[in-house]
Order: C-alpha cells, then structure tokens, then sequence
C-alpha cells in the first residue's frame, strides 16, 4: 500500500522534485531511495534511467553484489521478457524501493540499461545478435517489461510503446518535458577506438570533430517528439509559468575534456596508468580535447544545437535540464553555439553506480582534483562531485529555486546517513537563469 499524488490545477506556491539515476542493485543498496521516502518536502520523483541494469551476476558490480547478497537475477546478462520481468521485480524487492514507491508517485524516463549498454536505433553496444537474437526483440521485451513493472500509463492513441515522451504541467508554476533519446531516432555512437590512430594532428581532430562527432544526420529525438516538445513549451511560456524543466537521461553541456597531463595529473594514481595515453582515454581525449562521452549530447552537438533552436523559437531560452546517467553530480551553465544562453542543468549522482574516475581506477585524491579540474577548466561546468551517491533535491517557488545535492554516505549497508554536499539557489538575472551560491 502507498500513496500517490496528482497533478495540481491553478494557483501553485511551491513544488518539490527529488531527481534520481542509475540504480545498480548489484553494487549496494538504494539507500537515496529511503532518503527520498522520508523526505518532507519531495511531491514527485523524477527518475532520469537507469532504473535497472541488463548484467548478468558476473558483469559490472558484479563482485560487489557477490559480497553483499545482491548478485544480479537471473544470473546470466538479460535478453528475454522473462528475463527483463524478473530483474524488475528483484529490484523492487529492495527495501528502500518499496518505501519510495509506496510514498510518492514517479515520472520516468528511460536511459540505456533499461534494455542493454549504449542503445540506438538499430542495435546496442551491450548485444550481440549472433548470440543474443535479434535487437528489435529483445528492445521490445524490455520495453514491455517497462511499462508492466513501473507507474506510468499506457501509450495514448497512435502510439507506440518507444514513444515514451510525456508532458506534465504543475498549475500555473511549473512544466515537465521527459525526452526519449534511446529507442525513436538516436544514430549510432562515435566508437572513439575506429579513429584513435587516425588522429595524429590538430587539423585531424578538427575534421574528425567537424565530420564525424558533428555530423547533422546523427540525431537524438524524433520529429515527432520535437513536435510535442515544441508545444508543450509554446503552452508554457503563453501559460506564463516561471519554469520550464526537461527530464533528460544523459548529460547536456559541453564537456570537452581539458588537458590533464600537461594540468599535473599523474598517471601512477591510477591501476594500469602506465599505458595512459596509448589507448582512447583520459589523457588521449584530453590531448586533443574531444567530448568526455560519445553516448551523451557531446556526441551529437548538431541534435543538440537543433534541440536549442527549437527551444529558441518556442520562446524558451530559461530551461532548467533535470539529468542523469553519469554518476556524477553537476552543476552546469548551457549555451548554443553562438553563446546564447539556454538555461541551467542539474545532474545527479548514482543511486548506487560509482563515479566514473573512482571506478576507472584514479586513487580518492585523485578523483577529488580531477572535479576540480573540470569545474575549473569547462566554461559550461561549475561544480561536479563524482565521489558519493545520493540525489538531487529541487524546490521551486515563484521567485526561485533551490537546489540540494544530497548524498549517503555508503551503500553498502542499509545503516546509512544522509549529507548535503552543497546547495545553489537558481534565480533570474536579466531573464537568464543563473546559479546563486
């Protein structure tokens, strides 16, 4: 038994929204969900993907889960409805799942792992179609799965169960656009392996960032998901609500990753960081300043740039982006290419997925410099913390929102507390959103 809440009509003062990702059941418990239950102020969850993970007990967070009883179930990588059915129900049976869904409603939108690692259009990173079958299929039973397993209606008349894009306005304060990136038009990621040989000079990184990582053809949503997008902005800004959000699996702002052997960074405070450099890493990316992940908007900065322009000509340059899939919390400033601002955008951390420097070997300290070195060196980021899991919670007013970056301090045991690691106030200035503290 739960509770829920609808949608408010008319006058609204005040809403709060907890922002949540990437909940990996092998690799501890969803303590940020039993946070979010006991949480006063949250009215609604947004849940940006990631809910559940296709590995199998052998696969990422594997030994993790082995230690802690939580190995994934069914122990092989999930591929059939049956399979997608039973490892959403293994991750409602956690404790802090059930507590949240039982006290507040969610709105959802998926990312990759719902179906399997760095899905587009005509297939996955994560499946091999000589032993896996054909993708559409298997796309179809997670997709199905989906829609049995989690609180979200049906697709209205006329669409299909990939369309899961949706629209939510909250009185006369707030609208919510979720976007669909995965399963309607996304093109085929960038495989930064095909070219690491190939770029050997300044003038090849920038053909190769021209024509390949900019290719127009390459998109991220769907016309008609650009239609509906459109409208429901048009409808907010005629409406005269203070806040436009978006829900948006992956994060938005250009991260093109700054120099960090020629910044000090030392490649003997990472596993294996002898070789650092000879393959597409860190310091390889960094080198020639290429986008710190293919699978996010970086990788397709001309769907990004569309995306822009039609939230230009809809009147909406004051977008609040509510994101997830890098187990990083952010703080980040959007512009188009011309410098236009867009808006703000607030990432979260992982439920219980670690952050990318910790899990690719970087020693703490480490870690902790190479935030700040992000933060310091990308014009679009102005904080970042890859070092705890938790989320983000937001509360809108008429006049400003605050912002929350709330962690837990392990997920390895249910015995856990709860801190704030920092708090910015979003205000207008000028008529551009801009971050207060």
């Amino acid at each position: 038994m739960g509770r829920t809440r609808t949608l408010p009509e008319g006058n609204l003062d005040r809403l709060g929204i907890a922002l949540v990702s990437c909940s990996n059941f092998a690799f501890g418990y969803f303590n940020a969900y039993d946070a979010i239950a006991r949480d006063a102020d949250v009215d609604f969850v947004l849940h940006t993907g990631d809910y559940i993970y296709e590995y199998g007990a052998d696969g990422w967070g594997g030994e993790v889960g082995a230690a802690l009883g939580r190995a994934h179930a069914p122990a092989h990588e999930i591929v059939t409805l049956a399979d997608y059915r039973a490892r959403q129900a293994q991750y409602k049976r956690d404790a802090g799942s059930l507590a949240m869904h039982a006290a507040h409603p969610l709105i959802v939108c998926w990312d990759d792992h719902e179906s399997a690692n760095n899905p587009w259009i005509g297939g996955a990173q994560n499946h091999q179609p000589e032993t896996e079958g054909d993708w559409r299929t298997r796309r179809e039973a997670s997709v199905r799965a989906y829609y049995e397993w989690m609180p979200i209606r049906e697709p209205g008349i006329g669409r299909g169960r990939n369309d899961l894009w949706r629209a939510y306005s909250f009185g006369d304060l707030a609208s919510l656009v979720t976007l669909e990136t995965r399963h309607t038009a996304r093109g085929k990621q960038v495989n930064y392996t095909e070219y690491f040989e190939r770029i050997t000079s300044h003038e090849a990184r920038n053909a190769f960032m021209r024509d390949v990582i900019g290719d127009p053809q390459r998109a991220m949503l769907s016309p008609a998901m650009e239609r509906d997008l459109d409208a429901a902005l048009r409808a907010s800004v005629a409406q005269g609500q203070p806040w436009r959000l978006v829900g948006n699996a992956s994060p938005m702002a250009r991260m093109l990753v700054p120099d960090v052997a020629a910044l000090g960074v030392d490649p003997r405070r990472m596993r294996g960081g002898e070789t650092l450099g000879s393959r597409p890493d860190l310091f390889w990316t960094g080198r020639w300043n290429l986008p710190f992940y293919t699978d996010t908007w970086d990788g397709y900065p001309a769907a990004r740039e569309k995306f822009y322009a039609l939230c230009r000509e809809a009147g909406a340059r004051d977008l609040l982006v509510l994101t997830g899939d890098s187990h990083s919390f952010w703080m980040n400033t959007l512009a188009d290419d011309s410098g236009n601002p867009m808006g703000l955008e607030l990432g979260t951390a992982g439920v219980t997925s670690p952050g990318d420097f910790i899990e690719s070997g970087w020693d703490e300290e480490t870690a902790r410099a190479l935030d700040l070195l992000f933060a310091a060196q990308l014009p679009e980021v102005q904080w970042t913390d890859n070092m705890h899991q938790g989320y983000v919670k937001l509360l809108l007013t008429r006049a400003y929102a605050d912002a929350a970056f709330i962690a837990v301090d392990t997920v390895l045991s249910t015995d856990y507390r709860t801190m704030r690691l920092r708090s910015a106030r979003i205000e207008r200035v000028r008529g551009v959103l801009a971050f207060n503290g």
